[in-house]
Order: structure tokens, then C-alpha cells, then sequence
């Protein structure tokens, strides 16, 4: 199934380039932490609804498909991953999606597997690593580079950014033409609370509309449940559960 492609203006919207107070930079950079409520679990076989995009008339209703992104024969690998480990009956596993999509899809089946998923060929990434935590906020930055918003809302939870519109969200990405994330050394993450958290330190770097260049550096802590017996699947993965960003230099 091929999710409704959009795009926003001329480009990816940077959750940290130049928005107004409704986007993302304002609280990236106050870094308040956002803890996120416990993400409710999507029956196995049950593909996800993410938000509608937001458009206009002017707006053009795309995004960067994974074919366009890595090319053909990435894409049908990848592709071909998602497929073999989805247990969806409509899985978005297209390379006219974008790869971000198809790749949460993967993580998020390989979750499904629990333990299983160690002796599965399509699972190379345990899903309760630190590796994977750093493959959220990847994941997160992939999504927003392809104009793929939804994907990147659902980064932070099932029901995305706590606290924020889906609108708001989008809004804050309007002037941000393109966008790359540099992840830095992972320290092993810690438990408290009956969680795990893992702190995933960023260099990002951005380019407005206007041409402008742009680069933020800081952190993104990324939280699951911890072992805990009745957890589900959902709630063991990782998620985006706060964020401390500041401009610096280019």
C-alpha cells in the first residue's frame, strides 16, 4: 500500500530552521524535556494510520520516494526486507514511499517479533539496542529530508510529539529546503523508572529556502519501556522523548 505522498513548500520543514513559535525550533532549542505517555500497541497485522498532510492548492502532493532517494535496486532491497518481516496485510513496503516509511515498518515489525526477531534475516538491528535507538532520530531526520511528515510525527510515539498539533508540526518545516543529521558517539543507555533511555548526540545541518545555511548541535533522548511483564510490543520500541538543540556555527 503507498501512503499519500505530500510535500511542504520547496522542501523539507526542519524541526529547527528558522520557525516561528509554532514550530519545532522554539522548543528544540528551550530544550524543556517532553516525556511522551506510553505508546498504546498496534495489534500484530494492523497497518498504522498516520495523519493526513496538511496542503494548500499551491502545494504539490508528493514525496521523495525511496527509488529516487537510493535508487531502483536499493529500494527493492529494501523493499524486499520489509516484506519478508511485516506481518501487515497491506504493508506501506513501496518504493514509491519514502524509505523512512519503509524502514519504520521494518523496525516496527521486527519489534512485533520480540525475541524472534534475533534469528530473522530481515531484523540485522536488535530492536531493543542502542543501535536502534540512534535509528530513530536517523529515521526521524530521513523522513523529514524525503517531505515525509507523517512518518516523522510518529517518531515520537504512535500519537506523535506530545503536547503539539500534527498542523503545527508540519507548519514548523515550511522554510527548511534540506537536511542531514551527523550522529555522535552513543553512550550505553540507562534504566530509571521502569523505562530505558538512551542519549543520542547530533550535529545538524540545514538549508533554507532563502539559500541560508544553518547547524544546530545537542541531543536527542530516546525512551522504551523496559522489560517489564504485560508490555507490549509498541511500547518496547523506541521513541523521540525529548530534545535539546542549539544553533551554533556552520
Amino acid at each position: 500500500m503507498i501512503r499519500s505522498p505530500y510535500w511542504i513548500a520547496l522542501g523539507i520543514a526542519l524541526p529547527l530552521a528558522g520557525c516561528g513559535d509554532d514550530g519545532e525550533a522554539g522548543s528544540l532549542r528551550n530544550s524543556a524535556a517532553t516525556q511522551a505517555p506510553a505508546p498504546t500497541a498496534s495489534p500484530a497485522g494492523t497497518p498504522r494510520t498516520l495523519p493526513a498532510p496538511i496542503k494548500t492548492a499551491a502545494e504539490p502532493d508528493r514525496i521523495l520516494a525511496c527509488s529516487a532517494e537510493r535508487g531502483r535496486a536499493a529500494a527493492d532491497r529494501l523493499v524486499k526486507i520489509c516484506t519478508s518481516v511485516s506481518p501487515a496485510t497491506h504493508p506501506p513496503c513501496n518504493v514509491a514511499n519514502s524509505c523512512a516509511m519503509i524502514e519504520d515498518e521494518i523496525a516496527r515489525s521486527c519489534a512485533l517479533l520480540g525475541d524472534d526477531a534475533a534469528t530473522t534475516p530481515g531484523c540485522s538491528v536488535a530492536p531493543k539496542s542502542d543501535a536502534a535507538a540512534a535509528a530513530v532520530v536517523r529515521r526521524y531526520y530521513a523522513a523529514i529530508n524525503a517531505h515525509d511528515y507523517a512518518t516523522a510525527w510518529t517518531q515520537w510515539g504512535p500519537d506523535g510529539r506530545p503536547g503539539q498539533r500534527f498542523a503545527d508540526f508540519q507548519k514548523g518545516f515550511a522554510r527548511t529546503r534540506a537536511t542531514s543529521v551527523t550522529i555522535g558517539q552513543v553512550p550505553p543507555s540507562e534504566g530509571a523508572a521502569g523505562s530505558v533511555y538512551a542519549t543520542i548526540p547530533v550535529t545538524v545541518d540545514a538549508q533554507l529556502t532563502d539559500g541560508r545555511q544553518q547547524r544546530f548541535a545537542g541531543q536527542y533522548v530516546v525512551r522504551r519501556v523496559n522489560d517489564v511483564p504485560g508490555a507490549s510490543a509498541d511500547q518496547l520500541r523506541w521513541h523521540i522523548d525529548s530534545a535539546t538543540l542549539k544553533p551554533v556555527a556552520p
